[in-house]
């Protein structure tokens, strides 16, 4: 079975408010890309990693004239998918929803949140917060207590392996991006950066803890999706320790695993890996990072068969395809990560 986790660049531009595909020669969001040739090119990236289910990130709207699962099942339709049914979590306020295509053949998927639901006006109860609640912490031990929200809440998924019945816990995600947006100047830099970088890694101790709790009882967890960070991304990682992605992964004997993540982590004067590729013009070259990942909890690592990044340049079946490795380039900013794995 083939689980991916992939980041569309503003999906949502691609279809009008029927869902529709709206595959004409008008701009997309990716720089000299239409809306037709991004189309094209995601249609022969899904079509080639033939996933079972597919967490898709910043997947298209849900509003009062928008729905995600309309919109993912027509793109399905239209490219005879097998993931051809669609479920989402809490809707947010970004334009970029977290929902998991999946075949209905081989799965069962239904949004399942965990934690205690926000009561208005009420502190919240035992145990890690339902995502789309408030985390209470006190982020730089000033005795002051933070309170942290996701803008994009992640998406809890009860998923069946309907041949078995057995029942994994998947946990999208797509946490709090770093950059400095709104920085006038080089001292905005800095105190933006290190209070998103605060709020991050606030997310990752609240995702961490529903992971612990699923963990607690020997339920099967698989988190993926782009956590917009990685070991070594920047200089302020080093003023709080951990990145965000170690205090995901967790540590001992509960910890999760993932291939890129523990090479990453090794901090080896090698090759690491890469799954976004963003243009700086300022430089005017490219910047590569590892931001998405697919982890397994122990009970589900002797499982797993194979972790592989969709990268048109590093991985030798994209690069020797001509038509996928041009599809990779034009479709977005990240490129899939899928595993393979007997469930």
């Amino acid at each position: 079975m083939r689980i991916a986790t992939y980041n569309v660049e503003w999906f949502d531009v691609l279809f009008d408010d029927d869902g529709r595909l709206v595959a004409d020669d008008s701009w997309s969001v990716r720089h000299d890309v239409t809306k037709a040739m991004q189309i094209e090119a995601l249609g022969i990236v899904f079509t080639a990693m033939d996933a079972d289910a597919v967490l898709v990130i910043e997947a298209p709207d849900t509003n009062r004239r928008r729905d995600t699962v309309r919109a993912l099942e027509t793109f399905a339709s239209v490219f005879d998918l097998r993931a051809c049914k669609a479920v989402m979590g809490f809707a947010n306020d970004t334009r970029q929803e977290i929902a998991l295509m999946y075949d209905p053949v081989m799965l069962s998927a239904a949004h399942d949140p965990k934690g205690p639901a926000p009561v208005p006006g009420m502190p919240p109860g035992e145990g890690a917060p339902r995502f789309d609640g408030t985390f209470r912490i006190d982020l730089d031990v000033d005795a002051t207590e933070d309170k942290v929200v996701f803008s994009k809440p992640p998406f809890e998924v009860a998923m069946t392996v309907r041949a078995t019945g057995q029942m994994i816990r998947l946990i999208g995600t797509h946490l709090k991006s770093k950059a400095p947006h709104g920085a006038a100047n080089r001292n905005d830099v800095m105190r933006l950066s290190i209070a998103n970088r605060r709020k991050q890694l606030a997310q990752a101790i609240w995702v961490r803890a529903r992971v612990e709790e699923h963990l607690a009882k020997a339920e099967p967890v698989i988190l993926l999706g782009d956590l917009n960070d990685g070991p070594g991304l920047d200089e302020y990682e080093d003023l709080f320790g951990r990145s965000s992605v170690e205090i995901v992964l967790g540590r001992g004997d509960l910890a999760l695993f993932d291939p890129h993540a523990a090479r990453a982590l090794s901090r080896r004067i090698v090759a690491q890996p890469t799954t976004a590729r963003f243009y700086i013009p300022q430089e005017e070259r490219y910047l590569q990072a590892l931001l998405d990942y697919v982890m397994v909890s122990p009970d589900l690592r002797a499982e797993a068969r194979r972790w592989r990044i969709w990268h048109p340049f590093d991985d030798p079946a994209c690069w020797t395809a001509p038509e996928l490795r041009q599809a990779l380039l034009t479709g977005s900013d990240h490129y899939p990560v899928s595993l393979d794995i007997d469930l």
